[in-house]
This record gives C-alpha cells, structure tokens and sequence, in this order.
C-alpha cells in the first residue's frame, strides 16, 4: 500500500458549503470523503464530500502539477484526503464554484468499497446497512435526518432551560425496577444484582425536592423481547419533572416545548426538510384531549371494539391515527393500568391523573400527576405486587415534605419519527440496538 501523507501544517480553511463564486481567485483547503472519480476528455473531477455538503476539485491534465495527477492515481472512492487550490466560478458545480488543486495530501487510503451505494442508487435493507452504519450515515438522507435530530434536541434543551428547568443526571445502573414488569437488563454489579434503568422517574421524582424543575436527557433500557418498527431495546428518553403542579399543567408545558421545537426546525432545517421532500407544518395549540372511554367511543364507531381495561393494541391505534392524524393526548387511563407512581383521580379511584402523549397511531410519551403521599404510594405498590422494603430508599424521601408534582417522559427517536416521515425507527437512531443487534 502506498504511503500516505501526513497531516503536518496542513488546516482547512473552508468547508464544502462555503466554496461559492464569492470566493473567485482565493487560494483555499479543504479536508474530506472522495465521493466519486469521473475523466472527460482530458479533464479529472473528483467530488469531495465533507460534513456540510460537496465541492469539485476539476483536473486539466495540462495544467495541473505532475505530482496532484499521479496522487489522483493512486486514490479510490471513499478514501479521506485533503485539496489546497484556487476557487474557480462555474455555474454547473455545486454552490456555483470549484477548486483548481495545487497540492493534494492522501490521509486515508479505502481499502475496500461498501456493499451499498452511499448516493443514489438501489436502496440496501437497513439491516445491510446498519452493519457499516458509520458508512450509512455519509448518505445524504442520514445527514439530514441527524441534522435535525441535533437541533430538536438543542431547542428542547433551549426551550426547558429558558422555563427555569435545571438539566441533570440519575444513575442508570439501578436496584429496584422503577415500574415492575419483566421488560428489564438484570446484570451483576460487584457482588450484587442490579438493573439498567428503564427510566429515571424515581430518581426525577426526588430532585424536586431540591430543585423542583428537572429535565434529564439520556438513555433508558427496555429488554424489548419484539421486533418491530417502533422499539427499540435502548433508547434516549426526554425526562421532566416539576413540583407544584399536576398533570393538566405538564400537558400545557408539552404543547409549548412540541410547538417551539418545530417552530424551530421549520427555521433552522429548511434545506433538511427540503432534501427529505415534506413540509413540517406547525402544529395548532392546544392539542385535541381525548379520554380513555372517548377512544374506545370513538373506535367503537369504527368497529373495534376495546373493552374497559384493556390496552390500545397496534391495529386499535391505526384506526385511531387515521381519525387523529396530529398530536393529541389520551388522558384519565384506568388506575390499575399505569405505573404505582401514577396518582388516583380525586374520588375516582378506578381512573387516574394520566396522559398518553401521541401523534396519530405513535405513542410519543407518557406522564401524570404523581402520588405524593407515602401512604398511598405503600397501597400502591402492593395493588401491583411490588414489595415496598425494596423501595424503602425511596418512600424515606416522603418523609421530608414532599410536594405535589408531576412529569412526563417522551422518546426522542419516535419524535423523530414523526418530525422527519420515518416509518423504521432505526433511521432516526444512530446505533440501534434490540434483541437482534449488538454491533456495531
């Protein structure tokens, strides 16, 4: 294999994006991927694809130092190399310039070329892909996928921290399950069994004390034992919790954060949106609120019938996201279906102080007023057969005048779903991980 170059004192000073006929005449370098190698009579253009977009490098055999022709010699696609050159104006090149090199420097020869096309062509399976999944994300639909992702994810944290929240960040290897159930990752901490945390809530629940607004942004592990579109077995959740208030206010501060964050990736994404081929509307506030007996009303009327108690399953919710095609909520679920933390409603123990958040047939969080009373959160755990000494370094924090308070926490990868038209959710996820995939 031929020697490659070292980096030494070469710097870029311009980013492919920034290669425009302003530029005409100035000496400028660049860094990045070879995306293709093309010859037309006599003359070289070679596309250099970097994190913003491409630029044309163009090759006249006659005019060109010998030593940049024999280097072009010697490179493949998708090895990473580095361009000093003149910006030439040309209407036909991207950005309406291209770069006349001087000197070329080879950092990274590719050894071998990926089994799928990275522009255009015949789409892989995104199991194919997800095998070289750094490779994958060069294509141009990725990058606009995960350009957005990064400012939904900057606009919520703008949005939260502006509303007087203060980030934080709770333990993820856990003792006790946070909401019961099977769908946990047991693993041995030192001489003890422990868990990855399926959630912060317990943690989020007691930080209100000090700090009564919290967010947290980070992972959470669900031992998903089904495949399908929409789960995953490890996933960012986008925590809130707040004293003070109740469920009905939490839904508010959810219609506020959903309509500033596609406000925002209307402005700052256009060109994303545009290469993805919608338009993200901007949603109408407040959202439509719908109670658990108004759904089963209103599939009823469609000819499925849901009875009292039962979960909404997958086809349930596609008729119902064919009627409700927008961002809606489901509130007041039966007691006994939601977590232990989930308080009861008033004199109506049977329903609670409950919403699902969701758009169309995806379920995009869930939250509630929380039980505040160690009492009831004692009565609570044992209606679902949980045994309250494995929570005791939790219901002390009762002890200490805890407030009345309330949360939600919603999936950042189904968000993305939606904001972005993606119908597998490991588009949206850079490395996605369930009961078939550990790898990359």
């Amino acid at each position: 294999m031929k020697k490659l170059d070292e980096l030494k004192e070469w710097r870029r000073t311009h980013y492919s994006i920034e290669i425009t006929p302003e530029l005409d005449g100035k000496r400028v370098t660049v860094f990045g991927w070879l995306a293709s190698i093309r010859e037309q009579g006599g003359i070289t253009f070679l596309i250099l694809h970097d994190k913003e977009g491409a630029v044309q490098i163009t090759m006249h055999k006659d005019k060109i130092p010998r030593s940049v022709l024999e280097k072009v010699k010697n490179i493949r696609e998708h090895s990473s190399i580095g361009i000093r050159g003149i910006v030439k104006s040309i209407d036909k090149a991207p950005h309406g310039a291209e770069i006349i090199p001087e000197e070329m420097c080879i950092l990274g020869i590719a050894q071998r070329q990926p089994p799928f096309s990275l522009f255009g062509g015949k789409m892989a399976s995104i199991d194919k892909r997800l095998d070289i999944r750094v490779l994958d994300l060069r294509r141009p639909k990725a990058q606009a996928i995960f350009r957005i992702r990064h400012t939904v994810l900057k606009s919520i944290r703008e949005f939260l921290i502006k509303k007087g929240y203060i980030e934080v960040s709770t333990p993820k290897i856990i003792a006790t399950a946070t909401e019961g159930g099977a769908a946990l990752f047991p693993i041995l901490y030192y001489d003890k069994e422990a868990f990855l945390a399926q959630s912060p809530q317990l943690y989020k629940e007691q930080l209100v004390i000090p700090f009564e607004k919290v967010f947290e942004i980070g992972p959470i592990f669900r031992a998903e034992e089904s495949r399908t579109l929409r789960h995953l077995s490890e996933i960012v959740s986008i925590d809130v919790e707040e004293a003070f208030v109740s469920y009905e206010d939490i839904m508010r501060l959810i219609e506020q954060m959903i309509y500033h964050t596609v406000k925002e990736v209307r402005e700052r994404c256009s060109s994303e949106m545009e290469f993805l081929g919608h338009e993200l509307p901007v949603p109408k506030v407040p959202f439509k609120n719908f109670t658990y007996k108004d759904v089963l009303e209103i599939l009823e009327k469609e000819g499925t019938t849901v009875n009292w108690g039962d979960d909404l399953s997958t086809q349930s919710l596609k008729v119902l996201g064919k009627i409700i095609p927008e961002f809606y909520f489901i509130t007041d679920w039966p007691t006994f279906m939601k977590p232990f933390y989930i308080k009861p409603k008033g004199d109506k123990q049977d329903i609670c102080e409950s919403f699902d958040f969701m758009h169309g047939s995806i379920e995009l969080a869930s939250g509630g007023s929380r039980v505040s009373s160690k009492r009831l959160l004692v009565k609570r755990l044992k209606e679902q057969g949980l045994e309250p000494k494995l929570f005791r370094y939790h219901l002390r924090v009762f002890d200490y005048g805890m407030p009345p308070h309330a949360g939600f926490g919603l999936g950042l990868e189904r968000l993305m779903m939606v904001l972005t038209w993606q119908e597998n959710i490991r588009e949206v996820t850079i490395f996605p991980r369930d009961r078939s995939r550990l790898t990359p």
